[in-house]
């Protein structure tokens, strides 16, 4: 059984930033940085969507980005420590949310949350003006 657990989440002013981690425990992949990993997350009143994503080894790491993080927001993982990060700049309220982190199966990156039969349990962002 994999089990996710998401840290780094707090209270933020609008314009500053925040590192999220995800890392992983109980893995049953052939080896670490092997599983596609991302970030999804969840605002009060709306559904869940994707933020980023990166592949594991076999896809090279490609990363992939929801249009609105794009160069503000920034994932990477350190396979050796089997963990996930999301580095969060230019915060502005519209990111408060419950950040989640989920891993695949298979290495290559999905957008969809059907794609991640993994989840961890989330941690709370929130940016004031």
């Amino acid at each position: 059984q994999v089990q996710l657990i998401e840290s780094g989440g707090g209270s933020v002013q609008a314009g500053g930033s925040l590192r999220l981690s995800c890392t992983a425990s109980g893995r049953s992949f052939e080896s670490s940085g092997s599983n596609g990993l991302g970030w999804f997350r969840q605002a009060p009143g709306k559904e869940r969507e994707f933020v980023a994503a990166i592949g594991g080894t076999w896809s090279g790491g490609v990363t992939k980005y929801a249009d609105f993080v794009k160069g503000r927001f920034t994932v990477s993982r350190d396979n050796a420590k089997e963990i996930m990060y999301l580095q969060m700049n230019s915060l502005n309220p519209d990111d408060t949310a419950v950040y989640y982190c989920a891993a695949r199966r298979v290495s290559s990156i999905s957008t969809s949350q059907a794609g991640y039969p993994y989840w961890g349990q989330g941690t709370q962002v929130t940016v004031s003006s």
